[in-house]
């Protein structure tokens, strides 16, 4: 089976490219983030005659996640428990696969800003939050994918310019920690599990042709528990949709499960 994430920088812009890529490339769930839309806007029924059963958090403007899924979605829950919060940034549910349960969790995480401000401090708690969630989801669904776009860069070779960007937003050894924090709960950075090319990154700024230099960061992650580990059969980057016209800045993530 295959899973994947897409952050679409809003999905009233993007939907004709979320229904295109599925076409291409019918997954048998897409996590998506930044929807920018309300629930009420959410096209559930377009989704559906696409053959997705389809589970939103939105939000007016602002963040927003939701899955899409061939099999029924159950034990829906948004945000995180115990953690009071404004923004809808997390969505967990549940999928009934061959090989057993499967929970999901399709999180945007908090972008912070800049270290120091405000939005960075928000951003440590709300991380603490998340790993304290997960890992009490964890003791209920052993078989667990932890996606979506974390707004953190783990490693040096995950930037296009580790030196010059070193201690700025995404690269701060703070979200670093949390980063390993998530992988201490027992999950596994699926992309890495695999050679993968050089500079390879899952965003890029519209600005300064970053696309085209490949000025890229690679903040969409897609973690897996330890019973899932010896399942995945490969994790890669699309970058096919980040050349269409008027793309989102991300491109989307792809995790294989073998029976």
């Amino acid at each position: 089976m295959k899973i994947a994430t897409w952050n679409v920088n809003s999905l009233t812009a993007r939907l004709q490219h979320v229904l295109d890529w599925l076409i291409a490339n019918p997954v048998d769930m897409l996590c998506l983030q930044e929807l920018k839309m309300s629930d009420d806007k959410f096209p559930l029924e377009v989704l559906k005659s696409a053959g997705y059963d389809a589970v939103a958090f939105g939000q007016k403007t602002y963040n927003g996640v939701a899955i899409l899924s061939l099999a029924p979605v159950r034990e829906v829950v948004r945000n995180i428990g115990g953690f009071s919060d404004e923004h809808s940034r997390v969505i967990s549910a549940t999928i009934d696969t061959p090989g057993g349960e499967l929970r999901i969790v399709n999180g945007y995480f908090v972008n912070g800003q800049e270290p120091g401000s405000e939005k960075f401090a928000y951003k440590m708690r709300w991380l603490e939050a998340l790993r304290d969630y997960l890992r009490q989801e964890l003791a209920s669904h052993p078989r667990l994918v932890l996606l979506g776009d974390f707004n953190i860069v783990p490693e040096d070779r995950d930037s296009f310019d580790p030196v010059g960007l070193a201690e700025t937003i995404h690269h701060t050894t703070a979200e670093r920690d949390h980063f390993r924090d998530l992988l201490g709960l027992g999950l596994t950075d699926s992309f890495r599990l695999f050679e993968q090319p050089e500079k390879s990154y899952s965003w890029w700024d519209y600005r300064m042709l970053g696309y085209q230099k490949n000025r890229g960061l690679r903040i969409d992650h897609i973690l897996v528990s330890a019973p899932l580990v010896p399942q995945v059969a490969g994790c890669v980057i699309d970058r096919v949709p980040r050349k269409w016209d008027k793309p989102s800045d991300h491109a989307p993530v792809i995790l294989e499960l073998a029976p």
